[in-house]
């Protein structure tokens, strides 16, 4: 059973920046996807066991960074230059087995998922 706990969410002004954190029991492909109110949960960024490969939803490109500390198995989202509609629940989610990377966007390549951290951006 692969545990992922998640934390590092909060309210921030438009512009700010919030690190979210995921500590997972092990080491593997991690995405990290959001759902923001009324909408369907969708992909925001990819990383792939040793750090090495990473791949981003093309609107948060630039703006997040996602990394990991392979030491600690834990990942990171680093978001900047947060903007109102980056408002949304904000969930990791574990890959144990990837096929091909292109796939890493889809919620059913995910085994895992954290429970889930709120990411307010007020304008």
């Amino acid at each position: 059973q692969v545990q992922l706990v998640e934390s590092g969410g909060g309210l921030v002004q438009a512009g700010g920046s919030l690190r979210l954190s995921c500590a997972a029991s092990g080491r593997y492909a991690m995405g990290w996807f959001r759902q923001a109110p009324g909408k369907e949960r969708e992909f925001v960024a990819a990383i792939n066991w040793s750090g090495g490969v990473t791949t981003y939803l093309d609107s948060v490109r630039g703006r997040f960074t996602i990394s990991r500390d392979t030491a600690k198995n834990t990942i990171y989202l680093q978001m900047n230059s947060l903007k109102p509609e980056d408002t949304a629940v904000y969930y990791c989610a574990a890959n144990l087995n990837v096929g091909r990377w292109a796939s890493i966007r889809r919620e059913s390549e995910y085994d895992y998922w954290g429970q889930g951290t709120q990411v307010a951006v007020s304008s």
